[in-house]
């Protein structure tokens, strides 16, 4: 029996993959369409992408129709090129440039010889495109914007480059596909499904007909639609508010986590990245490295948060027990923390309790604070790494998890920070004291500034950020309707929030009030270096202003960052009013402040950066020359300007 078993299980593997080979070759007619079949050619239709509206339904983007034309290398014949080019306003050398790449690619397989044709430039086109076998138009659609603003939350399309064609088999050369912003994060959605429709020819290449009376043909779905959290006036009139300026602004719904603006600034009307000039206009744009049009300051610029993280330390403090409503600090325009060591703080009244402390903005009450929630614990290490568990646990250091592809962590130091630092140890609450009043190591984005106003305004709780409200037939990703809980008891959030109540009634932003809104705000002024020709330098500060609104059931809170704005109350916190009121109302009653702001430019102030360089290097030159005339190294400091100091050691 045994030496059958053998041959037998031969003769059955053999007929069984004949039969499989049958199958596939002569009644799998679906094999002929996947193998590289040069009697059928596809022919794909794109769909529409899905339009975008504002969380009220406004349509913000829609869509064009738009023209490319494709070339197969192998089909083309003798060609008029002279006439081709004056058609098309391209040069000879143009012209061969994108054939030979077009064979690169593939000789027998079509790619874009130019893309993105308007319809009078594809109408000219169209009428002699029979004289030049080999092309053919392929139409797509464009985004239409109707708006001039929001280009960082939309992002744009843009053609697949040739690693995502081999990598993904549903884009072929030529196709468009999402960048950055909601283009990018819901590309699937946003793209619809292509249609395609297989095409006989014969033996002389000439097309005869649908393959199979088009049996295999599918037909193009059109994208998704989706709703933004986004209300488009809002945005609209923050961008307005920063024109002339450089920052960020973030406004979030507080009960949801929804973004209701997001702001950069400078910015630029997207609609200049649709057709043929795009790759112009972005070309300018990626190249301004100094006001930075494309960089979104709202998800990716790090700041110094300032005094807004005074509130912060005021929660640590209340939670760890080494502080209580009523405990009291002396401060005589700051306080001295060692020897030679003084901090220095505002003018106000001498002793102050929590509730003053966050009004008046003390840095000697929470520098204090600080150091009694280190001290707490003998070993700094351990104390370092409780407070900056505390902090994180407001979404702080670390990527938040919003629906948008770009952003960064900040930084929240902990014991390894200063580890790193101070290999040596000895470093204690003294040496890090900057951390309680938001200098130091600790940075944060803006939408992370908007993030930690709205979990003050919750008492304890966040939901992660996100851009997108609706999209039909789809439920949202349930992380967006998670509630992030911090490690701080709900009873010490209110008597944070009556100080920041009376930042606007008693404190630094009583001059910021909007008449009938209860608002709760924070202002911050937060030092500004940047390293210019390997130098330290220190510019203008930055403005920045936290609030939220109302009081009770808060319905927005929103971040101000203008970068090298001066006082939190000058520029930042004007700005927040508004966008309050805006919001709320959607009137202006404070035309005052309103005119003092779009009135408002630092771009005299950002004109200094440009030479500032220069000036750099020749403070260093003299600074060189001194340094070989003396023994000894002085730290010299010349004032290049009444806002720019730069410091040189000789």
């Amino acid at each position: 029996m045994r030496k059958f078993l053998l041959p037998s299980l031969i003769i059955l593997t053999s007929c069984l993959l004949l039969i499989r080979i049958f199958y596939l070759q002569v009644i799998d007619e679906t094999l002929k369409l996947k193998s590289e079949n040069n009697a059928i050619k596809k022919k794909y239709e794109y769909p529409e992408r899905g339009y975008m509206y504002d969380r009220k339904g406004k349509l913000l983007v829609a869509n064009q129709a738009s023209y490319d034309i494709m070339v197969i290398p192998r089909e083309l014949k003798k060609t008029d090129t002279l006439e081709f080019c004056q058609l098309l306003n391209i040069t000879k050398e143009d012209f061969i440039e994108k054939i030979e790449k077009a064979k690169v690619y593939s000789p027998r397989l079509p790619s874009v010889f130019m893309s993105q044709l308007n319809k009078s430039e594809f109408a000219a086109f169209q009428e002699k495109i029979r004289k030049y076998e080999g092309f053919y138009f392929q139409k797509r659609s464009l985004r239409d914007y109707e708006v001039s603003f929001g280009a960082n939350i939309f992002g744009g399309i843009t053609q697949v480059n040739e690693n995502l064609v081999e990598k993904n088999p549903y884009y072929n050369s030529g196709d468009l596909i999402g960048k950055q912003g909601v283009e990018e994060s819901y590309e699937e959605l946003l793209r619809g499904i292509k249609g395609v429709k297989y095409i006989q020819k014969d033996k002389y290449n000439r097309e005869i007909g649908s393959y199979k009376n088009g049996k295999f043909d599918t037909i193009a779905v059109q994208g998704e639609d989706i709703n933004l959290t986004i209300d488009a006036e809002l945005q609209k009139y923050g961008e307005e508010l920063m024109i002339n300026k450089r920052g960020g602004i973030v406004a979030i719904e507080p009960r949801t986590g929804e973004i209701l603006a997001l702001v950069t600034a400078p910015s630029y009307d997207p609609s200049i990245l649709v057709g043929r000039q795009r790759s112009k206009n972005y070309t300018e744009l990626y190249h301004d490295s100094i006001a930075k049009p494309l960089y979104d300051r709202g998800l990716l610029a790090e700041y110094p948060p300032g005094s807004p993280f005074k509130i912060l330390t005021g929660l640590i403090g209340l939670q760890e027990g080494v502080i209580n409503e009523n405990t009291s600090f002396y401060c005589n325009h700051g306080f001295s923390y060692g020897r030679g060591r003084f901090m220095k703080c505002h003018a106000h009244p001498p002793n102050q309790q929590l509730h003053n402390g966050i009004y008046n903005s003390c840095n000697t009450y929470f520098a204090q604070t600080y150091m009694l929630a280190i001290n707490k614990y003998n070993n700094p290490a351990k104390a370092v790494d409780i407070w900056s568990n505390h902090v994180k646990s407001f979404g702080l250091g670390q990527y938040m998890g919003y629906d948008l592809p770009t952003g960064k962590r900040g930084k929240v130091p902990d014991s390894k920070t200063y580890k790193k630092i101070y290999p040596n140890g000895g470093w204690r609450s003294t040496t890090i004291v900057s951390n309680s009043i938001g200098q130091g190591e600790v940075l944060m984005t803006p939408i992370q500034l908007a993030n930690m106003m709205a979990t003050i305004a919750n008492e304890g709780y966040y939901y992660t950020p996100h851009i997108i409200k609706k999209i039909e037939a789809h439920t949202i990703d349930k992380k967006f309707t998670t509630r992030h809980v911090t490690s701080i008891d709900k009873k010490h959030f209110k008597p944070i929030i009556s100080g920041l109540f009376d930042v606007y009634n008693l404190g630094t932003a009583r001059a910021l009030k909007v008449e009938g809104i209860d608002i709760c705000g924070k202002t911050g002024t937060a030092e500004n270096f940047a390293k210019i020709g390997g130098m330290r330098v220190q510019l203008k500060d930055h403005s920045i202003f936290v609030a939220f609104a109302p009081k009770d059931n808060p319905k927005i809170a929103i971040a101000v960052m203008v970068e090298n704005g001066g006082f939190g109350a000058t520029i930042a916190g004007p700005i927040a009013s508004l966008m309050i009121e805006k919001y709320l109302r959607q009137k202006i009653t404070r035309l005052d402040l309103e005119k003092k702001i779009l009135a408002t430019s630092l771009q005299s102030e950002y004109a200094k950066l440009g030479g500032l360089s220069e000036k750099v290097k020749l403070q260093i030159k003299i600074s060189d020359s001194l340094s070989k005339k003396k023994t000894q190294t002085p730290t010299i400091k010349v004032k290049i300007d009444s806002t720019i100091e730069v410091k040189k050691a000789v």
